[in-house]
């Protein structure tokens, strides 16, 4: 495999980020006000970053948070392997005290091991493992050096366990902001490392 750095982004904020309200692969909210205006700071400070290609899930609001790359005509993908984890019954639900304490519950369990987990209805950690791992060494293969890819929070923190071959139970050391910034670099022997964890320098200007 070619040298390969990536420049992987969570999506803007969101009114389901704003309210707290559950927000997985079922609810293709677009960003609202905020999130464009993040997703304008991250264009303008990464603009010229030469970028080879530039990828985004399967709902709105990744796509529409690297509009601006599109516009200057990268090429460019959707891969649906990508979303969100998907958190069943409770997509769209409001973040009760009741919900966040089986929210909490949840991930004493993935962190003590239980990562065949699911929430009603959704997916477990594993499950989502899969498909990511799926949807990366299908662009990991392309002949891309420079690479741009948006995704979300959950998702984002097994991504980085999965590309850091880290066990998942430690996968919420990663925290990340709305369009915050994870720059990952190939080494000779392949594996991943870290130049960049959950920036925000494109805030600063």
């Amino acid at each position: 495999m070619s040298s390969k750095k990536i420049y992987l982004v969570r999506h803007g904020q969101t009114d389901y980020n704003l309210k707290g309200v559950v927000q997985g692969s079922g609810i293709d909210a677009p960003l609202n006000d905020t999130g464009f205006q993040q997703a304008k700071a991250f264009f303008d400070y990464y603009k010229d970053v030469p970028f080879d290609k530039v990828f985004y899930t399967g709902l709105q609001r990744t796509r529409q948070s690297i509009q601006g790359f599109l516009d200057l005509g990268l090429p460019f993908e959707s891969i649906p392997d990508l979303n969100e984890i998907s958190w069943g019954k409770y997509e769209g639900v409001p973040m009760t005290p009741s919900e966040h304490q089986y929210y909490q519950y949840m991930l004493h369990r993935w962190s003590t091991g239980d990562l065949n987990y699911a929430i009603d209805g959704g997916e477990s950690p594993n499950q989502v493992a899969v498909r990511l791992k799926r949807g990366m060494d299908y662009i990991l293969k392309q002949p891309c050096e420079t690479i741009l890819i948006c995704m979300h929070g959950r998702a984002i923190r097994i991504l980085m366990a999965v590309l850091l071959e880290m066990d998942l139970r430690y996968m919420d050391v990663f925290q990340h902001q709305n369009l915050g910034l994870y720059l990952l670099q190939t080494q000779g022997n392949g594996k991943f490392m870290i130049e960049k964890y959950n920036s925000g320098d494109h805030f600063k200007e």
